[in-house]
């Protein structure tokens, strides 16, 4: 086990992880896990299939509870103000509705006991699309939309939910390289602006050039700032067989 980060108290924390043993139907994938998230992070998480990636983000959006632990929301952040990316299924790509109304219903968290959207949610979500470039498709068919189109579409989804953290899950799984460069670049972009980031990725050569910090889990595991994660043997060795695999 790993744990390097020497710029604690830098900025203040958002999220706390203390002690998190993580699995389901009695199988363990992760055994005492602690890092902290802290404003304006761009938090990688990498690590090998199946070792319990996608699972960690259900447990850090409160929507599968830890086999041990806690997870602790810091700064006056609130549940509903964390947005959330996830990945795709084929159902939800063929999902029949406007790209405004998939836009619209990442405000449904605001509405508290309201039956309909007011004007506050219609100009956050107008404003969303606006940002993510995808105004211009308000009015288009979301299935019919191309994969690139889609992650906009969602990711515009996601920001309607917040200005303060957002949770992505492969965000670019399936998209070809352009649309993937492109979505990259909408990231940075928001975490620019002072989101936070937390995204699972199964590319490091771009975790390595963009994340600031590096939360590897599996048989190993490290958390720390990507200058650490670089020098540790964790990262090293991670990195090495990255590199064998692809020969």
């Amino acid at each position: 086990m790993n744990f390097l980060d020497n710029e604690t108290n830098r900025k203040p924390a958002q999220l706390v992880c203390e002690g998190l043993s993580l699995g389901y139907e009695n199988t363990l994938l992760l055994r005492d896990l602690s890092f902290t998230v802290r404003e304006g992070d761009y938090l990688c998480i990498v690590g090998e299939n199946g070792s319990g990636k996608s699972t960690l983000m259900r447990t850090l959006l409160h929507l599968q509870p830890p086999l041990a632990g806690r997870v602790t929301l810091e700064g006056g952040l609130k549940p509903n103000e964390i947005g959330y990316l996830p990945q795709q299924t084929d159902i939800q790509r063929d999902f029949p509705a406007s790209v405004r109304e998939i836009v619209l219903s990442g405000c449904q968290a605001r509405l508290g006991r309201r039956p309909f959207y007011g004007q506050e949610e219609k100009k956050l979500a107008a404003e969303s699309m606006d940002k993510l470039g995808v105004a211009p498709l308000a009015q288009c068919c979301y299935r019919e939309l191309s994969g690139g189109q889609q992650q906009r579409v969602l990711l515009a989804r996601a920001l309607c939910a917040t200005r303060k953290l957002l949770l992505l899950d492969e965000p670019v799984s399936g998209l070809d390289p352009k649309a993937a460069a492109e979505m990259y670049e909408l990231i940075e972009g928001l975490n620019r602006e002072g989101i936070t980031i937390i995204m699972i990725s199964h590319d490091m050569h771009y975790a390595l050039r963009r994340a600031s910090h590096i939360l590897q889990i599996g048989r190993d595991w490290f958390y720390g700032s990507k200058a650490d994660y670089l020098r540790s043997p964790v990262g090293r060795h991670y990195l090495r067989a990255g590199k064998e695999a692809e020969r």
